[in-house]
């Protein structure tokens, strides 16, 4: 098996999801590489038409763009369907530089609270320059102004709706490793150090974190990372479909390998857009030219946190 190939789709493979579940397979035949969802590890509660699944595949395949490149290759999607995006890979003599590919591994959601600096116009205007794929679009709301308020509404009423659902706290524990041990046997999902949280056995895990998942702890907890933030970016498609998706997240992986190259941190508070009464309600009520919200993270500055825990490429190899 090409070895060049498989180095490329490890890089692909560093790409961000939901709950970290890492939802794709790699397929490497002659001259392409197909990434392939992995329906078993999908999220039925909180991502039910799969949107954030096909977000974080197309942040995968633009992963796999850019190191297929670093390694001397062009790349061509030859296919781009529910069954998979298969990539045909062509050897030049020309190594592409982009600085973005020293990103991939260094790139981390940071959930803690921030350190209150504003992001300048300047680092703004360097993230609005970042090409975006069709029918893709992003705006910037400031922290403190009546645009940011309303998102902020939306995701305390996100809180309370997903914190009363039984379904949703349990996936939402199904999928927290709370000690070391858990960490290593699954190499996926949300570690106890991306938290800050101490290990805990697992026998008593689970009943002590369930107590803390409740909306008023939640809403006080996002309000205090929210208000240490500079501003949210909330990204939106023209009609909500899977390629869209799969658009959106190639333009948002190039967006999260900028901000990590200019040093600013962020992280996701995807609430409103994962609560179909609210998402709708929210396209109505926000400035974005009645496109779809389709994902929302808050940026800012803040000190670097452990990483999350990553499957071996060769596990990930159909």
């Amino acid at each position: 098996m090409n070895t060049d190939f498989i180095q490329i789709a490890s890089y692909a493979s560093k790409a961000p999801s939901g709950h970290n579940t890492q939802p794709w397979k790699f397929h490497i035949a002659n001259n392409t590489i197909t990434v392939i969802p992995n329906f078993e590890v999908a999220l039925p509660v909180v991502d039910g038409n799969n949107r954030e699944l096909f977000i974080s595949l197309g942040c995968a395949v633009e992963n796999l763009c850019i190191a297929a490149n670093h390694f001397g290759y062009t790349t061509q999607i030859v296919e781009y369907s529910i069954k998979g995006i298969i990539l045909e890979l062509t050897k030049n003599d020309l190594m592409v530089e982009n600085s973005l590919f020293h990103q991939i591994e260094k790139r981390q959601t940071n959930r803690s609270v921030y350190n209150g600096n504003k992001v300048s116009n300047e680092m703004l205007q360097q993230l609005q320059s970042i090409q975006k794929e069709d029918a893709v679009q992003f705006y910037f709301a400031e922290i403190g102004t009546p645009f940011a308020d309303t998102i902020i509404k939306y995701i305390l009423k996100g809180n309370e709706i997903q914190m009363n659902d039984a379904a949703f706290k349990n996936e939402l524990l199904s999928w927290m490793r709370f000690n070391k041990k858990q960490v290593t046997e699954t190499q996926n999902g949300l570690s106890y150090l991306v938290f800050g949280n101490p290990p805990l056995p697992g026998i008593f895990a689970r009943p002590i974190v369930r107590l803390f998942l409740k909306s008023n702890m939640q809403n006080k907890s996002d309000r205090k990372k929210i208000g240490s933030s500079s501003h949210f970016v909330i990204y939106t498609t023209q009609n909500n479909t899977i390629e869209e998706w799969l658009n959106l997240g190639r333009s948002l992986q190039r967006f999260l390998l900028k901000t990590s190259e200019i040093g600013i941190s962020y992280a996701f508070l995807n609430q409103p857009c994962e609560v179909t009464t609210l998402s709708i309600a929210l396209r109505k009520e926000l400035p974005i030219n009645k496109e779809y919200p389709t994902l929302i993270l808050r940026i800012g500055y803040a000190n670097p946190v452990p990483y999350s825990p990553r499957k071996n490429i060769e596990t990930l190899l159909r």
